[in-house]
């Protein structure tokens, strides 16, 4: 998560983000939160450096060949385990916040998300259609039987920025190597445009939770409906919504009904090891339950940390670090690594490497990557999120005036 920054106080009002600290400390800063999601977007990672250079011509290659085939085909799993936290997350934040998911203040939450989401997706994307305009191939657009104008850029990022890349995918296939990894943000800002809405419209918890046993009983029937293709049974909208809900239940549940430590502490080895259990297996032959299977751990493991000070939640800090830390990245690693190994692509091709530097090149793919996020953080997702928050103080203080 980012940081929550000091915004614009009038004297002797509220400070809202000094209340939001308060609210969403307790999840914000859990570093067992934080290395799921360092885990989740490592998978990513492997899984579009396999892609495009291959995996077992390397020293990797020495290991299990289920889990080689893991890293190279499975990667997807990643993105379900990000869908579920952000019901997680959002939904506890939602609660934290305003005390009912019926109270959510829809302007609040909105601004809230367009200044977490926006600066460096805007960023990301001038820069993805500046490389395409000036012809690299990884960043250009091009269909399966030939090249597509470059005025396809105003569809192809018109629908990022308007919620439907993923259905764009479906009815066009997979038209830029770049851009078209962007279709998991359709499905998470299709949630948060509505989430608020349900809570506001619905009024009672109970009837949310409603709506959210219905998504996570129509995704694996959508998946089962769509299993030789891809382009549905991973992107479509029913076929991720069931693991933002299973998110979403888990942070209800985790606000309502406590557990010892000593359960929580078993409820999250179990997970753990089911979410290692069901990555080994792998997606293929498991299109329709696989991916309930993996939103449903992380959504148990979610709770089970949530039951603990944030101290106490994660075993092994020291070894964990660098996955805590791109967890913390996370956003930012999902954006500009694809541009990263986009140049790469372009500069060295796959054939060019051999068994002893494919698994240096894997790891400075990590480190650019690595550096790109901690310099887009730093001075355009901070900066941005920070100027939001600022003004929405100013807001508040002028309204109490």
């Amino acid at each position: 998560m980012h940081r929550l920054e000091s915004v614009v106080q009038a004297p002797g009002l509220p400070n809202p983000a000094a209340r939001d600290r308060d609210a969403v400390s307790a999840v914000a800063h859990n570093p067992a939160i934080d290395t799921l999601r360092g885990i989740a977007i490592m998978m990513v990672l492997l899984l579009h450096f396999a892609l495009s250079y291959g995996l077992r011509d390397s020293p990797l290659g020495l290991l299990p060949a289920p889990l080689v085939r893991a890293f190279a085909r499975d990667g997807n799993y990643g993105v379900t385990i990000f869908f579920a936290i952000s019901g997680f997350l959002i939904t506890t934040h939602t609660l934290g916040r305003s005390g009912s998911l019926a109270n959510v203040d829809l302007r609040r939450f909105y601004l809230l998300r367009a200044g977490r989401i926006l600066p460096p997706l805007l960023l990301v994307l001038a820069i993805i259609v500046g490389l395409g305009v000036l012809g690299l191939p990884s960043f250009s657009n091009a269909d399966e039987t030939h090249d597509l104008p470059a005025s396809h850029f105003w569809i192809g990022v018109g629908s990022v920025l308007t919620f439907w890349h993923n259905v764009l995918m479906q009815q066009i296939g997979y038209f830029n190597y770049c851009l078209n990894i962007y279709w998991s943000l359709s499905v998470e800002e299709v949630f948060y445009l509505l989430m608020p809405v349900l809570c506001v419209t619905l009024g009672r918890e109970r009837r949310l939770l409603a709506v959210c046993l219905a998504l996570i009983v129509a995704g694996p029937w959508y998946r089962h409906l769509h299993a030789d293709n891809e382009l549905y049974f991973m992107y479509g909208y029913l076929a991720c919504f069931d693991a933002v809900a299973m998110g979403c239940i888990s942070a209800v549940l985790a606000q309502r009904w406590r557990i010892g430590v000593g359960a929580s502490r078993m409820l999250q080895a179990v997970a753990a090891a089911a979410l290692a259990a069901l990555y080994w297996r792998g997606i293929a032959g498991n299109e329709t339950f696989g991916f309930s299977g993996v939103a449903l751990a992380s959504a148990a493991y979610l709770f089970a940390v949530s039951q603990r000070p944030a101290r106490t939640a994660s075993q092994g800090a020291a070894l964990t670090a660098p996955l805590r830390w791109m967890g913390r990245h996370s956003y930012e690693l999902y954006l500009f690594h694809i541009v990263v190994l986009g140049l790469t692509r372009d500069g060295v091709a796959k054939a060019q490497l051999t068994y002893a530097t494919r698994l240096p090149w894997f790891l400075l793919f990590l480190a650019l990557s690595a550096l790109s996020a901690a310099l887009v953080a730093r001075f355009v997702s901070e900066p941005g999120n920070r100027r939001v928050r600022r003004g929405m103080a100013v807001d508040v203080a002028r309204s109490r005036r």
